[in-house]
């Protein structure tokens, strides 16, 4: 039986994965996807020979404090790939982990194929290189991405965003807004949610305090702990918790949403709803990556429309009380939010014509085959 060993290290890439493995078994119901996932991927029927909720960290110095156990997770990688043979890996995201993987991979002679790539036109371009060495094909999921890994003379190809096929837009996009309903997304990782969620529990109570007809839904990501959130949460502020499997409807009824930087903004952006977002690491981590980040925004909403459509408030400006006044100012002048929405009508078409999945699934399945 040929085997795809897929390698997804984070929430959003445990949810692409799970759409590729869906699509390759459409190909192919008889192959065997095994490798390192999460519980989507599992579902699915992928064989997770490393669940990936062990690498919720985030964070160069937050990465170097779990290294014992990252060590023995591509130690029984590294056995798998010695002794199975793969005819492909999968890499999802996560670069600081599989790129690891990668290195594996080549000395074994097993091709590697980059789903959802590494940001590396963002900062740190002296990974472009490693790529060069060590992946034999990059699959991007954002349009600009393919004209520069091919510039650097990398075999690239854009397949469009994976999640235009999972939000059905013109059903959702006919949801309408609660001027009195908030959204806070404050992550999946968990040193991200212990950061953040005390930040955006404040910004809801001062909000609330001023106007206690207020309503917050907040997006319980999958690997996350209930008890988790309720501990970090104000307990006299209203909020109702829901689960990630229905974050696109209640998403779209909030005016606004608070969130963690990464793959939420931009499923709020794609579903039309306005967002502020926040990103803190270790102090050591960004002051390192502030060095090394070539790129003016951090939100990918605002990088590819090309100006701050999307509010960033980054390490010591991610204040309850600066983004409350922001949130204030947007219930005050809902007008200025209905400015956002107008901003974003055009990301949509501005992503793929869809099947992004199917498209990189076509790719991997021609290493499969051996007709790569």
């Amino acid at each position: 039986m040929k085997k795809v060993f897929i390698c997804a290290g984070e929430a959003s890439g445990d949810m692409y994965g799970a759409m590729l493995v869906d699509a390759l078994h459409a190909i192919d119901p008889a192959l065997s996807c095994v490798g390192m996932g999460g519980s989507t991927m599992r579902a699915r029927g992928f064989k997770a020979l490393i669940h990936s909720e062990a690498l919720s960290v985030m964070g160069l110095t937050e990465v170097i404090g779990h290294l014992p156990r990252i060590l023995g997770l591509f130690t029984r990688m590294r056995r798998f790939l010695e002794k199975e043979r793969p005819a492909v890996v999968v890499l999802i995201d996560s670069p600081d982990f599989n790129f690891r993987v990668a290195k594996m991979a080549k000395k074994l002679s097993i091709p590697v194929v980059y789903y959802i790539t590494p940001q590396v036109w963002a900062w740190r371009q002296g990974r472009v290189k490693f790529l060069k060495h060590y992946v034999d094909r990059l699959v991007c999921i954002f349009p600009f991405e393919e004209p520069f890994f091919r510039k650097h003379g990398l075999d690239a190809t854009f397949v469009g965003h994976p999640l235009l096929e999972t939000m059905d837009l013109a059903t959702r996009r006919k949801i309408g807004p609660d001027a009195k309903r908030i959204g806070i997304l404050p992550g999946s990782r968990h040193k991200e949610i212990a950061s953040l969620l005390p930040v955006f529990a404040k910004v809801a109570s001062l909000l609330w305090a001023r106007d206690p007809a207020l309503r917050f839904t907040l997006v319980q990501a999958p690997q996350v702990e209930l008890q988790t959130i309720q501990s970090l949460w104000l307990q006299d502020v209203p909020v109702d918790i829901v689960p990630a499997t229905d974050r696109y409807d209640a998403l779209r009824q909030c005016s606004f949403v608070v969130a963690a930087s990464g793959t939420a903004t931009f499923e709020c952006a794609l579903l039309g709803v306005p967002t502020m977002l926040a990103y803190k690491v270790a102090f050591l981590s960004y002051h390192i990556g502030r060095r090394l980040i070539r790129v003016p925004f951090i939100g990918m909403v605002n990088l590819i429309l090309g100006k701050r459509v999307f509010p960033e408030f980054i390490q010591h400006e991610a204040t309850p009380q600066a983004m409350a006044a922001l949130g204030q100012s947007w219930l005050e002048h809902p007008d200025r939010l209905e400015l956002i929405r107008s901003e974003l009508e055009t990301l949509p078409a501005m992503m793929g014509p869809g099947k992004a999945t199917d498209r990189a699934a076509a790719i991997v399945a021609e290493y499969v085959s051996g007709t790569r």
